[in-house]
């Protein structure tokens, strides 16, 4: 099997900053001036349109976020690389979507915080805490929600690691980054048997699609309503990140790692708030909405 070349899927900015380029989305080429492309987001207003219109047929209140590339956020640090990041799909989509309540925008946001915190790893796709904090907030915000009165004063640790991006180069750049220790009401109420088995196996920082978990939160400063969050990476089932921000914010909380909605189980389960979060990259893919997440069993694993 060839082994992809690196400077095709990673470019080296400023000061070690790396940034995804490549990979199976292809993510620098959504920057581009393509007919297909502008196609596809229009398919995706479309899609978040329903998306809306649907579960508001079902009493819920439904909110979009798009989880930006660092591509569109740090353009001042890429030291050359050829592309527009006006044209980032994000900001695209977002016109589209322009008074759409249910629509939150981070691009603007993050761009102005850019200088005041490093909101994305350096050598990582993903985005620091401080960086899904502003997410967290504005996401409070169009759910008419507020958060929990020292959120944003949690612990803090340090850790030093090779990280997604760093470790696709020969030279596999360190950093140390800083994490927040979010958790301390919700308690994990419930793990699908998938998430059981492969934690069983030693193996739970391996599952992605599929993953699916309840978190319950008594805490009197936890909003009572119960939230449905499809997400990704930048979310996660483990309580960390945006999944770990929202356990702790409301009563009830269902996480399945899809970007695809599992109408069927929205129906059962019924919660006041419905939450699709997905990576900026990932809009190169239209979702069929055909998520079936109860049928990703243990033999999955």
């Amino acid at each position: 099997m060839q082994v992809p070349d690196p400077s095709k899927t990673v470019h080296v900015g400023r000061d070690g900053w790396l940034f995804l380029v490549g990979g199976s989305n292809a993510v620098l080429s959504q920057y581009h001036r393509l007919s297909w492309y502008w196609l596809r987001l229009r398919a995706w207003a479309w899609l978040i349109r329903q998306r809306t219109a649907r579960a508001q047929a079902l009493g819920i209140r439904c909110v979009h976020m798009v989880v930006p590339e660092k591509l569109s956020v740090y353009d001042d640090r890429t030291d050359g690389l050829r592309y527009d990041p006006a044209r980032s799909p994000a900001r695209r989509l977002g016109r589209r979507l322009a008074g759409l309540s249910g629509y939150v925008d981070l691009v603007a946001p993050m761009r102005a915080a850019r200088g005041e915190a490093q909101l994305y790893r350096r050598t990582d796709s993903h985005w620091t805490y401080d960086g899904c904090y502003i997410a967290y907030r504005a996401l409070m915000r169009a759910c008419g929600a507020i958060p929990p009165p020292d959120i944003g004063d949690r612990l803090r640790f340090t850790h030093e690691g090779v990280w997604d991006l760093g470790e696709k180069l020969p030279e596999r750049p360190r950093e140390t980054v800083t994490n927040w220790v979010i958790d301390r009401d919700a308690k994990r109420v419930w793990a699908s048997p998938l998430v059981e088995a492969y934690e069983a196996a030693g193996r739970a920082g391996d599952l992605h699609t599929g993953a699916h978990v309840v978190y319950r939160n008594i805490s009197p400063h936890a909003d009572p309503r119960t939230l449905v969050l499809f997400g990704d990476s930048c979310a996660h089932y483990t309580r960390i990140l945006l999944t770990g921000f929202l356990a702790e914010s409301f009563a009830e909380m269902h996480f399945i790692w899809s970007s695809s909605i599992d109408w069927a189980y929205v129906a059962r389960v019924r919660p006041d708030i419905l939450v699709v979060e997905m990576a900026e990259r990932f809009l190169a893919r239209l979702p069929a909405d055909d998520f079936d997440v109860g049928a990703c069993g243990p033999a999955s694993a």
